[in-house]
Formats: C-alpha cells, sequence, structure tokens
C-alpha cells in the first residue's frame, strides 16, 4: 500500500508543477483535465503525510526510549507520545485503505432520475411527484442545479412519468443508490375507510453520458414529432415541437415535450438516450465483474424494492441495510443525508471486506 501511496504523491508533485507551465495554461481543457486529478488525488496525499508525520514522531520517541538514561517525568511523556502516535498511524492506515478503494469513474458526474408511477394507479403517480419534490428539495439544499426533462402529469397533480437532470460536482455520487422500487404506505384521500394503500414508484439513477462516454449513430435513430399535451389531452400548443427519439438497435424510446421549441427537446431527448444506452452498457460490464456485483449495497436494479415509506408510523425503512429512521416528514422535505451518508458507508465496508477476502 504504501509503494502505491509514494506514486501518488509523486504524481501530485509532478500535476502541481505542470499546471503552471504556459502550454497547460493556455490549453484549457487540459488545464481542467490536471485540476480535477489533483482534486482526485489531493484527500489521498494529505492523508498520506499525516501518517508519515505521525511515523516520523513514532520513530522519534522509540529511538529516545531505546537510548535510555532519561528523567523518569520525561520518559513517562515519550512513553504517552509513542503510545499516541502508534494509535494515530492504526487510525490514519484504515483511513488510507478506504482513499484507496477503487472510485466510481461515474461519481462526480451529473445525473439523470426518471421517475414513474408503479402498482397503485393515481396513488401512485401521486407519491411519484412527492418523490421529485423530495429530490429537487435534497438537489437544492446541495447546491445543485435541477432541470425537468419530461413529464407527464395527471389530472390530480401527480405523475405518471418524469425525468429531470441534477447538475453539480458529486451528483452521482449521492443519488446513486436511489434506483430501485419506492413503496409508499398511507391512507389515500380518497379513501372513505381510512384503510391504508400501497403504492410503488420507480426510480432509475443514470450518470448523466457525455459524448466521449458513449458515441450514437444517427443512422441508429428514428425520429418522430408529435403536438405536446399536458394533463387531460390538453394541448400545450398547436405546433408539433415534441420528440420521440428511438434507437433502433436496442428498442429504447425517448419522449421529451416539455419545451416549446422542437431543437431543444430533441437535444433533451438526446441527452436521456444518451446516458440510458451508457448505463445499459455499465450495467452490463458489471454483471461480467462477480466481484463488483459482490461489493455492492444493492443492485442498482430497478426491479429491487429498496425503501419502504409509511405514513401512519412516520417511519422510512432502506431495506438493503436494515435501517429505519422516525423522520418521515424532515426526509420527504430533502434531508436525505442521514440515509445516503448510511448507504455509503454500507458499500464502503463492503468493498473493503470483498477486497480483503480477494
Amino acid at each position: 500500500m504504501f509503494d502505491k501511496l509514494t506514486e501518488v504523491e509523486k504524481r501530485f508533485d509532478e500535476v502541481n508543477k505542470m499546471i503552471c507551465e504556459p502550454d497547460i495554461l493556455n490549453d484549457q481543457e487540459q488545464y481542467k483535465k490536471l485540476m480535477r486529478e489533483i482534486k482526485r488525488l489531493t484527500p489521498v496525499v494529505e492523508k498520506f503525510r499525516e501518517y508519515k508525520k505521525a511515523k516520523s514522531a513514532n520513530e522519534e520517541s522509540r529511538s529516545l526510549l531505546d537510548e535510555g538514561g532519561l528523567e523518569p517525568d520525561f520518559a513517562e511523556m515519550v512513553k504517552t507520545e509513542l503510545e499516541t502516535s502508534r494509535e494515530d498511524m492504526e487510525r490514519i492506515s484504515e483511513e488510507l485503505k478506504i482513499l484507496l478503494l477503487p472510485r466510481d469513474p461515474n461519481d462526480d458526474k451529473n445525473v439523470i432520475i426518471e421517475i414513474r408511477g408503479g402498482a397503485g394507479g393515481e396513488e401512485s403517480a401521486l407519491f411519484a411527484g412527492v418523490l421529485y419534490r423530495m429530490y429537487s428539495m435534497y438537489a437544492q439544499a446541495k447546491g445543485f442545479k435541477t432541470e425537468t426533462l419530461n413529464s407527464n402529469e395527471t389530472g390530480l397533480g401527480g405523475f405518471k412519468e418524469i425525468s429531470f437532470s441534477v447538475e453539480g460536482d458529486g451528483a452521482f455520487s449521492r443519488f446513486k443508490f436511489e434506483s430501485g422500487v419506492h413503496r409508499v404506505q398511507r391512507v389515500p384521500e380518497t379513501e372513505s375507510q381510512g384503510r391504508i394503500h400501497t403504492s410503488t414508484v420507480t426510480v432509475a439513477v443514470l450518470p448523466e453520458a457525455e459524448d466521449v462516454d458513449f458515441e450514437i449513430n444517427e443512422k441508429d435513430l428514428e425520429i418522430d414529432t408529435f403536438r405536446s399535451s399536458g394533463a387531460g389531452g390538453q394541448h400545450i400548443n398547436k405546433t408539433s415541437s415534441a420528440i420521440r427519439i428511438t434507437h433502433l438497435p436496442t428498442g429504447t424510446v425517448v419522449e421529451c415535450q416539455d419545451e416549446r421549441s422542437q431543437h431543444k427537446n430533441k437535444e433533451k431527448a438526446m441527452k436521456v438516450l444518451r446516458s440510458r444506452l451508457y448505463d445499459a452498457e455499465k450495467a452490463k460490464h458489471d454483471a461480467e465483474i462477480a466481484g463488483e456485483r459482490k461489493a455492492q449495497v444493492g443492485t442498482g436494479d430497478r426491479s429491487e424494492r429498496i425503501r419502504t415509506y409509511n405514513y401512519p408510523q412516520g417511519r422510512v425503512s432502506d431495506h438493503r441495510i436494515g435501517l429505519t429512521l422516525y423522520k418521515l416528514e424532515q426526509i420527504l422535505n430533502g434531508d436525505l443525508d442521514e440515509l445516503i451518508d448510511a448507504l455509503i458507508t454500507a458499500d464502503t465496508a463492503e468493498k473493503l471486506k470483498a477486497r480483503s477476502e480477494e
């Protein structure tokens, strides 16, 4: 591990010198790329230097004790320093193991979130709206920017489906564990007997693919235009500005009708299509790597039931890690950090365990 850390530190120093060179300063793309690398390496290098400092203090204390002839009070102080530095080395060593775990290459990316009503009809569509609001509020609290890409509203203000993008540094790392089936248990407003109904909503979280990630051949696309329509079939406008794109090799279909401009709708639809195809390729690749599957909290499968929101008990339960929180209202108002941090911690623990078994 420490040989690898020495190499990381050496690379960090090299990159820091490179970004000061005139050629690099004049090349914005290269400069941004190197700055991203510095950002990624900084926490590892800082922690490694902290370890080396503790190691140096430990060796110095050991050397003083080995030489002997110390005053009793001073010897006691040196022994305390020896023990403290040893504990620091152990703690920092464990932190370095986590920092050296392979990073998800998508963690820093923007995301596209797709929410679809499942079992439960109108009640499911209404809860899809609740989840959309929850994620939007969480994104806002994190300083991320959201933009609706496509939506299909119901008459009562819910969504049969809605897709939106979340832009910001590390967006995917915060949302990636939300893929799956979300179950809600509550008494619908239309229920006269006061019975609790169970409905489901499906969430898909896709890392936003860039052109360099996934190339799409224009010949593989079938593009149709149609009139945008809102709830109840009401026409939003009278021109055919809505776009439907079909990727013929995979049969993937994407629609976008939120903008009045056909060009903007096509742009948004392509963004979703590219990300869906990239996500499918990523899932296929992950499935081929047994170790990677073993070291994940949940599979990210959209058919996997991941969480239950129980209104009568004010409880939210995440079934993957056995976590139950009695703060339903706060969570639905975007207070997701406790849940997400617990999922990240569990995922890290699984990866460390998988690595130790290799």
